[in-house]
């Protein structure tokens, strides 16, 4: 790795100020959070200005927020995003931490459509596939999904949908869904006890893109003769932090 250029880095340093808070920052503000001589301070916020990657704040004389230049790169970069393929890299990260199966998924309609899938290192028959569609009331990536559904949207998509079940357990029972949807948008996460396979459970998280809406689901899926209360505990924290991971690629930032 070549050397950093300090000049650089504390370009870089002012710009990331400004993603927390509410975003307008004075000079005197940024000399003192980054601990910078005064006249360096000025140099990088006129430099950074000159090339619009600030901009003073009208009504505000001293202050400063980001530019147009910044969003014209955010733009950039998110056109060139591609879930399958970024959902598919931290599928791989959460997989090789826990040696279980992990999913990416996204609704349409009361289906999921699994556009990532890493594979358990155990030896364990799966009915998901990548590209494949399975009824989202039976699964926890759906029933994530479509906890985050508002109401009158679900509604119309529950209304005249026959909840088939795919094992014994599956939830058939549109009230008994809608208490079990309800459940999750309090929790925040999602589980499933054996409804789309017999012989497995799984944990999901909603993945948000930079809107803050969420687009995909992650989870983690387990044969039951490995679950327990203290490794769904541990999953279900890997499918959250999985899930947040993949939001920052897709550009979501969290509240500090």
């Amino acid at each position: 790795m070549g050397r950093l250029v300090p000049a650089v880095t504390r370009a870089f340093d002012v710009l990331e100020l400004f993603l927390e808070g509410d975003g307008i920052l004075s000079a005197p503000e940024i000399t003192r959070r980054l601990q910078l001589p005064r006249t360096t301070t000025h140099e990088l916020v006129t430099t950074l200005t000159a090339r619009n990657y600030l901009v003073p704040v009208p009504g505000q004389p001293g202050r400063y927020r980001l530019g147009v230049r910044t969003y014209q790169l955010g733009s950039r970069y998110a056109e060139q995003l591609d879930l399958a393929a970024e959902g598919h890299q931290v599928a791989r990260e959460v997989a090789d931490t826990c040696g279980e199966t992990v999913h990416v998924a996204v609704l349409e309609d009361m289906d999921v459509i699994y556009i990532a899938k890493v594979d358990s290192t155990h030896a364990v028959r799966m009915v998901s596939a990548a590209g494949r569609r399975l009824p989202a009331h039976c699964t926890a990536v759906g029933k994530m999904l479509l906890a985050t559904l508002p109401e009158a949207e679900l509604e119309e998509r529950l209304d005249g949908y026959d909840l088939a079940g795919m094992t014994p357990r599956s939830i058939t029972d549109p009230d008994a869904l809608r208490a079990a949807l309800a459940e999750i948008r309090i929790l925040g996460v999602a589980g499933e006890q054996q409804e789309s396979n017999p012989d497995v459970s799984c944990v999901a998280a909603p993945v948000r893109d930079r809107s803050g809406r969420v687009v995909a689901a992650l989870s983690v899926s387990v044969p039951v003769h490995r679950w327990s209360e203290d490794r769904e505990n541990e999953l279900t924290a890997l499918a959250v932090q999985g899930a947040g991971r993949l939001a920052e690629r897709l550009g979501y930032r969290t509240a500090r």
